[in-house]
């Protein structure tokens, strides 16, 4: 026998002898997409063994609609918390991509010099000055250090805007990334820190027995001393078997991609933004509708107009792909982050914003889970306790 392979048996029996005496893992993560798994490899970096139980590549992503973007700009009006987090998360950013390549290789192509939101006409230019304003005013928010630039000064970083372009904000915190690119690293990164991925394993049930939370799968039962909900929509569902509580209010949206071109816009906007690839992604809609089956062409065509109308060259590209998805969404559009008082060692995270919010969940959730508890401020800013209701008693609300 070879000296690598018993060190391998050995490890085997170790691990097998271990889940014989305790839980086969110290957390599980219900959901793989890029929520679960930022907090699953923050976990994991942290030296925790960790499963994600996940749907597979068979469910319909809410990642399918993401535009990809590290955006602070517009966020948090009326929760001033949420402009301190995302601001947070944000300032991270390049720790995690940096971590992220030394670890897997993968460069997930973070561009951070700031991002605009354009304004067509002066009445839209108004309507925007007069929400830059209340943002500032709000009272515990974040500096976005967020400013109204005219349509000569947008002009100077953006040069092929159109003459309708009045202005718009700009933000020196925002950018993007390649989102799939970076999904990958982080699943390049369970390799390396030992989580177990479990594709085509929906979670129907969990109990808590012992001590330990079992969680019920198509193929069997897996042991956890404790369990994160990041599941997405799905987690309205499963929170109140751990006595948590998860209202949510999901969305549907649609993205056009064109074909690749040459680069032209070195700043990423709210509705538009040219991939590290070359290809232009436009998409800013938001539909009450939970079908994605089938495109509305009449809402496609508004958002391509209006990007033809920002950037009148785009009228010359072919679009080559275009799709519509569900999007992850709170109730009131805010993150939730809670803990289980029924069933300690449950947690649960649902937001809209899994890219921004990435290296906050890698950073920061992965390590309060680690440790067993969310820390006050973060539950008292954005506990579910804060819809009222039945469900929310159940929360720890501290």
């Amino acid at each position: 026998m070879s000296k690598a392979f018993s060190s391998e048996v050995d490890a085997g029996s170790r691990k097998e002898n271990a889940s014989k005496q305790k839980s086969e893992y110290d957390v599980a993560v219900v959901g793989g997409g890029l929520l679960g798994s930022a907090i699953a490899w923050g976990l994991g970096r942290l030296g925790k063994r960790v499963a994600v139980l996940d749907e597979g590549d068979i469910t319909k992503r809410a990642s399918r609609a993401n535009f990809a973007l590290v955006w602070v700009q517009s966020k948090g009006l009326g929760m001033p918390a949420y402009t301190v987090w995302t601001v947070q998360a944000s300032q991270a950013w390049g720790r995690l991509a940096s971590e992220l390549k030394q670890q897997t290789g993968l460069d997930v192509s973070l561009q951070q010099n700031g991002g605009f939101h354009l304004t067509l006409g002066e009445d839209e230019f108004g309507l925007r000055t007069e929400l830059v304003k209340r943002m500032h005013n709000q009272v515990g928010a974040a500096d976005y250090k967020m400013e109204m630039l005219s349509a000569s000064e947008v002009k100077k970083s953006l040069p092929l805007i159109g003459p309708e372009v009045s202005g718009g904000s700009y933000c020196p915190l925002d950018g993007h990334v390649n989102s799939l690119r970076t999904f990958r690293a982080f699943h390049t990164g369970f390799i390396a820190f030992g989580i177990d991925y479990f594709p085509e394993r929906p979670v129907s049930a969990i109990s808590k027995s012992g001590g330990e939370f079992r969680l019920t799968t198509p193929k069997g039962e897996l042991r956890a001393a404790k369990v994160v909900l990041a599941a997405g929509n799905a987690n309205q569902t499963l929170a109140p078997m751990v006595g948590l509580y998860a209202p949510m209010g999901p969305t549907r949206g649609q993205i056009v991609v064109t074909e690749r071109t040459m680069p032209f816009l070195p700043h990423p906007l709210t509705t538009i933004r040219q991939t590290d690839e070359g290809t232009v992604m436009i998409g800013d809609s938001k539909e009450d509708e939970l079908d994605d089956r089938a495109l509305k062409h009449s809402i496609s065509a508004v958002m391509t107009d209006r990007a033809q109308r920002m950037f009148p060259h785009l009228s010359r590209l072919n679009v080559v792909r275009s799709w519509a998805g569900i999007r992850v969404m709170p109730q009131d559009g805010f993150p939730i982050y809670d803990q289980s008082e029924t069933h300690p060692g449950a947690f649960v995270a649902c937001c809209h914003s899994g890219v921004t919010l990435a290296s906050n969940h890698a950073f920061e959730i992965a390590r309060m889970v680690a440790q067993g508890a969310l820390e006050p401020e973060l539950v008292g800013a954005f506990s579910a306790s804060r819809f009222g209701g039945a469900g929310a008693a159940n929360n720890s609300g501290y």
